[in-house]
């Protein structure tokens, strides 16, 4: 451990203490969960939003843990997974997450330590899933009670993530990007819980596809991304 990081001892509220995690999401709505979710932990954040971001943090610092989100847009966060598993000094604990239940399988074949779901809203699986990986001088000897509390993002973050996806669609060129773009919003609509939004997602995959006409699909969740964008959000 870092002998920094050894000022701050953990306490039964705060577990975390003392630890730094970098978090590698693309959605803010999603990293703000995160955020909310080590402050009340006692743990530090950095967040990077791509594979290029993170590798440049990671240069320059060792976090505690890494939490790593499968579907980013210069890449998947198993290439970076594969990478840290295989460093020395190795980080603590790395850890994926995703809405996508199917990419489990590919974060522990990349050597993932853990897996998180999204929407990971719940503090005491946040605290349990990643201390239960650390070595044993970031974890309190003892019984200690666990919080039944959720955390609630800033609504404005998934408005945030709303015109970003937006500005995506209206310069997407090629079939990468569309691919990226429902990827994104299917794991920003699941952790808010916009199943329209998330279905809409799923409509414009089948269209790429082949299975029904790109463009009106497309127009759709161009308006349904823009009234996101203009609404006072109640999530």
């Amino acid at each position: 451990m870092d002998p920094l990081e050894m000022i701050s001892s953990p306490t039964a509220t705060r577990p975390m203490l003392g630890m730094t995690i970098l978090v590698v999401e693309d959605s803010l709505f999603a990293s703000e969960a995160m955020r909310l979710l080590c402050l009340r932990s006692g743990a530090r954040i950095r967040r990077a939003d791509c594979l290029r971001s993170a590798r440049r943090h990671l240069e320059v610092y060792r976090p505690s843990a890494v939490i790593i989100d499968m579907g980013l847009p210069d890449g998947s966060g198993a290439e970076l997974i594969e990478q840290l598993s295989h460093s020395s000094p190795r980080v603590a604990v790395v850890a994926a997450v995703s809405g996508d239940p199917g990419a489990e399988a590919a974060a522990r074949k990349a050597g993932a330590d853990c897996f998180m779901a999204k929407p990971m809203t719940s503090l005491a699986i946040f605290q349990r899933t990643l201390l239960s990986h650390m070595p044993p001088e970031y974890r309190m000897t003892g019984p200690r009670p666990l919080s039944d509390e959720r955390v609630q993002p800033d609504p404005v973050a998934y408005k945030d993530d709303m015109a970003h996806a937006a500005e995506l669609l209206r310069e997407a060129e090629g079939d990468e990007v569309l691919a990226y773009l429902g990827q994104f919003l299917r794991g920003v609509a699941n952790c808010a819980g916009d199943t329209a939004l998330s279905a809409a997602a799923d409509r414009m995959d089948r269209a790429r596809a082949g299975e029904a006409q790109l463009r009106p699909e497309l127009s759709r969740l161009a308006g349904m991304l823009q009234e996101r964008v203009g609404e006072r959000l109640a999530i």
